[in-house]
C-alpha cells in the first residue's frame, strides 16, 4: 500500500473548502435593508440574565415613517410563533410582542427612548435613531431583532448595532452561547501541544530502534494538525473579543484543519484495525481501492456540511452543523467505519492471536470513541438548551479528540513496561519480508512474533540479534539447496529443516588430513641458574640458541 493513501482526499477538502464563508455572525453588525416586505429578520444575539446591551444607530427617509425596531425572545410563544409562519401578516407577528416589556422600539421623533432627530441630507430630510437598549431575563436567552412597517410601501434602512454583554475582555463581545469557548480552546491548545511535542520525542526513540512506521507519523500529523487548527481558532476568538468582529477566515482555516486531522486520525485507526505496519507490510489491491473510495466519500460529505452550514443555515434559526442531512450522512459513515474497524481487528487477531495484548485494549478504547461523535450530535441536536449549545459541544467535542490522541499515545509509548506495544518489525526489515516472503505467508505479512519489550535497549545499544533474526529462513534455503546437490537426501523435520547427526556428517564431509608430526625441537644450552634475589624480567634468548642477559 503506498504511504500516500490520504493525498487525494486532503487536497479535495483544502480546495473545497477555501471557497465557504463563515456562517456566524458577528456581533457588531451593519448593513442596508431595501426590500418591498413590511417584516424582515435583522440578526440575532444571546444575552445572559443582566449584562447585556444594544447600541443602535438607524437611519431612513422621512418619508418612509415609521418603521419599527421589534425585539423577540426564544419562548415558544415569541419568535417560534411568528417565524417561517406564512400564514401570520405583519400585525399579528407584532401582536405577539408586549409594549410594556419594552420589545419595540418606534423609529419617530415622538417616541423619546429612540433617540430619532430630523437631519438634512441634501434635499431630502432623514431621520437618524442613536440610542441603546438593556436586556435582562430570568436566564440566558436568544434574542432576535427584526424591522417592521405594516401596511406600508416596503421597507428602507440603514443599520448599525453592537451588541454586548458585560465590560470584560472575555465577554464583551461574546454571545452567551460562546462563554467559556476562548479560555476553552486555549486550555486544549496548551494540552495538544504537550501531546505533540510527547509524541516527536517518542518519535525521537523510534527511530533510533528503527521502529517509526507510517502508522505513528499519521498519529503525529493528527496532532500537528490538530494543533494548528486550535491556533487558529485562539486567535480568531481573540481579535472577535477585541473589536467583535474578527476574522472570518481564520474560523474557516481552523474549523478545516480540525476536520482535516480527524480523517487522518480515522485512517489511521482503519489502517491500525487491519494490521498495517503491525501485522502486515502493505494492504491488498483491494483494501487500498476500498479504503480510496470510502475516505473520498467522507471527504466529500464533510465538504457538502461546511458548504450547507455557510449557504443554507438559517441565520433566523439556532442549528447545530450535525442537524442537517450533509450531518446525518457523517454519523452514518461513522458508523459504517466502526463496523468495518470492527471486522478488520477481528481478522487481524484471528491470524496474529499473540498481538493479544495491542488489539483488546485499542479496540475496546476507540469503541468508545467511534460511538463518542454520533453520540455527541444526537445530544446536541435533542438534549442541550440552545442558549448553551455552543460551549458545551465545544468542549465536548474537543475532550473527545483530546482522549483519542492520549490514549493512542500511551499504548505506543516505547517503554519496557509497555505490555500493549504494536510494532515488532523494524523499518530496514520491510523491504527484506516483501522481497522474500516467509512460506506459507503473502509477501505482505509480518512473522509472527509478540513483541518483547525486553528487548528496549539504549540507542548505543543496538540489537542485533533481532535486527538480523528474519534473515534466516533465506540462509537455511541457501544452505538446503547445496546440500542437496552435493549429496544423497538427507532427513529432515515437520518444518522443513535439516536434522543432522555426527554420522551424516562424517558420510558428507571429506576425510579430515593426517595430523602433522611435532617437529623436535633444537637443543639450546641450559638457562642459567636462577638467582634468588632477582627476577628474569629482562632474559633475551636468541634464535640460533645463544643467549645474552642484562641484570637490573
Amino acid at each position: 500500500m503506498e504511504v500516500r493513501v490520504g493525498e487525494r482526499f486532503l487536497y479535495l477538502a483544502v480546495l473545497s473548502c477555501v471557497f465557504c464563508a463563515d456562517s456566524v455572525f458577528g456581533k457588531y453588525v451593519k448593513g442596508i435593508v431595501n426590500t418591498k416586505e413590511d417584516w424582515v429578520f435583522l440578526t440575532r444575539f444571546c444575552f445572559p440574565h443582566q449584562l447585556g446591551r444594544l447600541d443602535f444607530r438607524f437611519r431612513y427617509p422621512k418619508s418612509r415613517c415609521c418603521q419599527n425596531i421589534l425585539l423577540y425572545f426564544d419562548d415558544s410563544s415569541q419568535w417560534p410563533a411568528v417565524y417561517k409562519r406564512p400564514e401570520k401578516n405583519c400585525y399579528q407577528k407584532e401582536a405577539v410582542l408586549k409594549p410594556e416589556n419594552n420589545q419595540v422600539i418606534n423609529l419617530t421623533t415622538r417616541y423619546t427612548w429612540s433617540g430619532c432627530m430630523v437631519e438634512g441630507d441634501g434635499d431630502e430630510e432623514v431621520l437618524s435613531c442613536v440610542g441603546g437598549r438593556s436586556f435582562r431575563s430570568v436566564r440566558e436567552r436568544w434574542w432576535y431583532i427584526a424591522l417592521s412597517k405594516c401596511g406600508g410601501e416596503g421597507l428602507q434602512l440603514e443599520y448599525e448595532m453592537k451588541l454586548t454583554n458585560g465590560q470584560s475582555f472575555w465577554t464583551q463581545h461574546f454571545s452567551a452561547d460562546e462563554f467559556g469557548i476562548l479560555e476553552t480552546d486555549i486550555t486544549f491548545l496548551v494540552i495538544f501541544s504537550a501531546v505533540f511535542l510527547l509524541s516527536c520525542y517518542f518519535a525521537y526513540n523510534l527511530k533510533g530502534r528503527q521502529l517509526l512506521h507510517t502508522t505513528y507519523k499519521m498519529f503525529m500529523m493528527a496532532a500537528g494538525v490538530e494543533v494548528l487548527s486550535l491556533l487558529f481558532h485562539c486567535v480568531y476568538w481573540g481579535l472577535y473579543a477585541r473589536d467583535g468582529v474578527g476574522n472570518g477566515s481564520l474560523k474557516i482555516l481552523g474549523k478545516l484543519l480540525f476536520s482535516v486531522s480527524f480523517l487522518v486520525f480515522l485512517l489511521m485507526l482503519i489502517l491500525l484495525g487491519k494490521g498495517f505496519t503491525v501485522t502486515r507490510a502493505r494492504i491488498s489491491h483491494s483494501g487500498s481501492v476500498k479504503l480510496s473510495i470510502y475516505m473520498t466519500v467522507y471527504t466529500i460529505t464533510y465538504v457538502i456540511l461546511f458548504i450547507y452550514e455557510a449557504e443554507f443555515f438559517d441565520p433566523g434559526e439556532v442549528l447545530y452543523a450535525y442537524d442537517s442531512p450533509a450531518g446525518y450522512g457523517l454519523m452514518a459513515l461513522q458508523l459504517l467505519a466502526y463496523v468495518w474497524f470492527c471486522y478488520a481487528v477481528l481478522v487481524s487477531l484471528k491470524h496474529y492471536p499473540e498481538k493479544q495484548p495491542f488489539y483488546v485494549p485499542f479496540f475496546t478504547t476507540y469503541t468508545l470513541w467511534f460511538f463518542a461523535v454520533p453520540v455527541m450530535a444526537l445530544i446536541a441536536n435533542f438534549l442541550i438548551p440552545r442558549w448553551a449549545r455552543e460551549k458545551i459541544v465545544n468542549g465536548i467535542q474537543l475532550g473527545i479528540h483530546l482522549y483519542a490522541h492520549i490514549v493512542f499515545l500511551v499504548i505506543t509509548r516505547p517503554s519496557a513496561a509497555n505490555k500493549n506495544f504494536p510494532y515488532h518489525v523494524r523499518t530496514s526489515q520491510i523491504g527484506i519480508l516483501l522481497s522474500s516472503p516467509k512460506e506459507g505467508e503473502g509477501p505482505e505479512s509480518f512473522p509472527h512474533h509478540a513483541y518483547g519489550n525486553s528487548s528496549f535497549l539504549g540507542d548505543s545499544q543496538p540489537n542485533f540479534t533481532e535486527l538480523f533474526s528474519i534473515q534466516s529462513d533465506p540462509v537455511v534455503k541457501t544452505v538446503t539447496e547445496t546440500v542437496a546437490r552435493k549429496g544423497p537426501e538427507v532427513p529432515r523435520n515437520s518444518e522443513q529443516k535439516i536434522i543432522t547427526t555426527a554420522a551424516d556428517l562424517t558420510s558428507l564431509l571429506p576425510p579430515p588430513p593426517p595430523p602433522i608430526p611435532p617437529r623436535p625441537a633444537a637443543r639450546s644450552p641450559p638457562l642459567p641458574p636462577r638467582l634468588p634475589s632477582f627476577t628474569e624480567y629482562f632474559s633475551m634468548q636468541s634464535g640460533g640458541g645463544a643467549g645474552f642477559g642484562t641484570k637490573a
